[in-house]
């Protein structure tokens, strides 16, 4: 406890994110699993793309939708977004508390996103759409729903760091950690904003 103390208080170089070669290695590994994931989404938007038109005569996308709604969604997503930039500025500058308070700010919103989608799950379950309904309700909940568990993945992850490291300060340890996890939370609002559009924009328009 003495040495993780005294390394909270020494000095931090520019960027502690890769000033070591552990924090370097896994800046570059979280790419490799980035790239990952972008397959799974590609995927899965590929197949909600084949598959959108096939409603089988449940509610299809123009009658379900709502754009206001999802606005709100996006819109807190996108600060949340804002708000672990603020947290990654303040991590590069040793400024601790901040870093906390934008870190929490960030899961917050990312709570409140998971909120809204759960009762759009909701609203869109008691108008029909049930997962099995059609081709295009299994497409449409497998995807969305994998953004939204890899949200929620990403609240808990966050939160679990401000919890472990509420004490230590930043560390040449801790911080690849609070570095990637935004990363990670940057990755996941980029694949709203195709699902916004591709999904909902698209549904909506036609």
């Amino acid at each position: 406890m003495a040495d993780q103390h005294a390394a909270a208080n020494q000095p931090l170089p520019a960027n502690p994110e890769k000033a070591t070669l552990e924090g370097r290695n896994k800046y570059l590994g979280f790419w490799f699993f980035l790239g990952g994931e972008t397959v799974l989404f590609g995927s899965l938007f590929g197949a909600y793309l084949g598959l959108r038109g096939s409603t089988e005569g449940a509610p299809g996308p123009d009658e379900l939708f709502h754009l206001d709604l999802v606005f709100i969604m996006t819109m807190i997503l996108l600060t949340s977004s804002l708000t672990s930039v603020f947290a990654v500025i303040n991590l590069k500058r040793g400024h601790f508390k901040k870093l906390l308070v934008w870190m929490w700010a960030t899961v917050a919103l990312g709570a409140a996103f998971l909120s809204f989608e759960i009762y759009e799950f909701y609203e869109y379950y008691h108008q029909g759409l049930g997962f099995t309904v059609s081709a295009f309700a299994s497409s449409f909940y497998t995807l969305v729903g994998t953004h939204g568990a890899h949200v929620a993945f990403g609240v808990a992850w966050i939160t679990t760091l401000l919890i472990r490291y509420r004490k230590s300060g930043i560390t040449l340890s801790n911080a690849p950690k609070f570095y990637t996890a935004v990363l990670y939370w940057h990755f996941i609002d980029v694949v709203w904003v195709f699902i916004f559009t591709v999904v909902y924009l698209l549904g909506v328009g036609g």
